[in-house]
């Protein structure tokens, strides 16, 4: 069989691999001293340091640090509970614990506002009971409240990382310790801690990722981070290269993160790969009497601050008054989301295919550096990603306007699309090049001594063996444009309103109770990917 030249089998991915990375480049080529910017970037940062730039690295620090110290904490105590000891409603706990990764954070923001707000049903109703007059709780738009609802809605990186990691010896050594005499504390302390800080380092790496790339919360919170100063920067001042420039900072501190989760994933498998010899012997320590009801509260307060709750107090307005919810409109907003994560489901798992199939039949360090150029985009904002393809538009259109090369981004799905594609099109491939992994390369062999060819055998070996694969690399990607919120409000064509955008816009006038219902149909979305998540968490154990 003859091969095909490298030129003809490498250049579409690596143009491929440029597309999807043009928005980073993009970004970062904005600092070079060349064009009418360039000589203007000094002076633009110089400003920027001396007024806004030490409230968005002060603000975002102390969010970060606070985040990630909450979530820390409320993760690996839920994981160890359900993993290390036994009590009546663990095997219920496993799965509950996951349902806040169906709540987009923006929308338990919202939930939490309209209850516990000034003018919110709680604080009314204790000045009724109780005589009372003004303010009764904190305010819950700030950073404390931010803080509040970034912890109970994405603890579950951690949970479920921390989860894997004790579950794999952590029994087995803490019946050990157990009979060598050392106490519960200690045995936590010494023995499952330890165990679990790789994994905890890494699902605290990615929350961070998700806290800094978020837009909705800050924004609709007031709170003054890099994300909301980007959108200032080129929505309000109109000044693309301060937006630039904060975009390059706010990807450096996202890359660092990546590099560390990195790290703390090689730390946790070499950690877990010292076998599991003995520990189907070793069983979860039976909790009784005041452990038992602390092992509750454990699990229970996470599940009701993360979803419950905010479920609950966005289920109110539905149940007081039907009349306000917008369902004349519904269905348009629903159909927009529909149609664009439909769209980009279906391109971004055929990009997938198309990069995972290159790297099957030649894997070497070019093919493999391209799909790692393909796959930057996951670790990145929403936010960047908007400056890095409007920066193109700005340029081209000063060169050419006659082209009209901004409609095109902005006016039509085709810029949004492509948003979405460098944002997710690593979930797709990541499915799919897990799916690989499970074909053996012998059946590529056989195949090649009977003569198929390259596109014979994707269709005839390859692609029957990968359905379930592409299937779930498709529903992930869905879910996410669904709740896709940053590069939706700037990028999305006229009168194409999504659920997302909906709910934001409904809640910053004000009008939380319309909100209600678009942010229930993003949860209901979300929920789905969380089921088949914890059935296969539960069928490994």
């Amino acid at each position: 069989m003859r091969r095909t030249p490298f030129a003809f089998r490498t250049l579409p991915l690596v143009l491929f691999a440029g597309f999807l990375a043009l928005p980073v480049l993009a970004v970062l080529a904005a600092w070079l001293p060349v064009g009418p910017d360039g000589a203007q970037a000094g002076a633009i940062l110089r400003e920027m340091a001396a007024t806004v730039l030490p409230g968005y690295v002060g603000t975002t620090l102390w969010l970060s640090v606070l985040v990630a110290l909450g979530a820390a904490v409320v993760g690996t105590g839920a994981a160890a509970t359900v993993t290390l000891f036994d009590f009546p409603g663990r095997r219920t706990f496993e799965w509950l614990l996951l349902l806040p990764l169906a709540m987009p954070a923006y929308v338990t923001a919202y939930a939490y506002t309209d209850f516990l707000q000034f003018s919110g049903p709680l604080q009314v109703g204790l000045r009724n009971a109780f005589g009372l007059e003004g303010r009764l709780l904190p305010e819950v738009r700030s950073l404390g409240g931010a803080v509040w609802v970034f912890i109970f809605s994405l603890y579950p990186y951690v949970y479920l990382l921390a989860r894997t990691a004790l579950g794999e010896r952590a029994a087995h050594l803490m019946e050990a310790a157990r009979l060598l005499g050392a106490p519960l504390p200690r045995r936590i302390a010494v023995v499952a801690l330890p165990l679990a800080r790789p994994a905890v380092a890494a699902g605290v790496a990615l929350v961070l990722m998700e806290t800094l790339a978020d837009f909705g919360v800050s924004a609709y919170f007031g709170i003054q981070t890099f994300t909301t100063g980007i959108y200032k920067a080129w929505l309000s001042m109109d000044n693309r290269l301060a937006a630039a420039q904060l975009a390059t900072m706010l990807l450096a501190l996202v890359l660092l993160l990546l590099h560390l989760e990195h790290r703390a994933q090689r730390r946790m498998r070499f950690a877990a790969g010292g076998g599991r010899a003995g520990s189907a012997e070793a069983q979860p320590q039976v909790l009784r009497g005041a452990r038992r009801w602390a092992a509750w509260g454990v699990c229970t307060v996470p599940v009701v601050m993360g979803f419950a709750a905010p479920v609950a107090f966005m289920l109110r307005p539905l149940a007081a008054d039907w009349s306000v919810l917008p369902w004349e409109r519904f269905l348009e907003w629903g159909w927009h989301s529909v149609r664009l994560g439909g769209i980009t489901a279906a391109l971004a798992v055929a990009a997938a295919l198309a990069l995972a199939f290159g790297v099957r039949r030649h894997p070497d360090a070019v093919t493999r550096g391209v799909v790692q150029l393909a796959s930057v985009g996951y670790a990145v904002p929403g936010a960047v990603i908007v400056v890095g393809l409007l920066l193109p538009v700005g340029w081209l259109q000063a060169v050419a306007p006659q082209w009209g090369v901004g409609g095109l981004v902005t006016a039509t799905a085709f810029g949004i699309v492509w948003a979405y594609l460098v944002r997710f099109c690593a979930v797709a491939l990541q499915s799919v090049q897990s799916g690989y992994a499970r074909i053996p390369p012998s059946l590529d062999d056989s195949a090649r001594m009977l003569g198929v060819g390259s596109a014979g055998l994707l269709a005839r070996v390859h692609w029957p063996l990968l359905k379930r694969s592409t299937a779930a690399a498709a529903l992930l990607v869905f879910v996410d444009v669904m709740k896709e919120l940053p590069a939706t409000m700037v990028l999305r064509p006229f009168n194409s309103d999504t659920l997302a955008v909906v709910a934001y816009q409904l809640a910053r006038d004000e009008r939380l109770g319309e909100a209600a219902l678009p942010s229930l149909a993003l949860v209901a979305v979300g929920l789905v990917p969380v089921i088949l998540l914890s059935r296969t968490l539960r069928s490994r154990g």
